[in-house]
């Protein structure tokens, strides 16, 4: 997940919470991370599972008028 200017932390925050299924703390510390040095792994998934939860944040984030970026990595 990448920083942006416009995305919210709250909403960043949520995502973690929701879809990736980080507890309050993790999500701070991750959103934090993101917001401090550019970008951060949020999670490790298979390849079909990256790019479905992948797509859905992009959708959450386009519903709300945020420009979040994701990209999936191969490990």
């Amino acid at each position: 997940m990448h920083n942006d200017d416009v995305t919210t932390m709250d909403f960043v925050v949520m995502v973690l919470i929701k879809v990736f299924r980080k507890t309050q703390t993790d999500a701070e510390r991750i959103m934090l991370k993101i917001h401090n040095e550019g970008a951060a792994v949020v999670g490790t998934y298979y390849k079909d599972i990256a790019m479905s939860k992948a797509f859905y944040v992009k959708s959450l984030a386009k519903q709300n008028g945020f420009p979040l970026k994701l990209t999936i990595e191969e490990a």
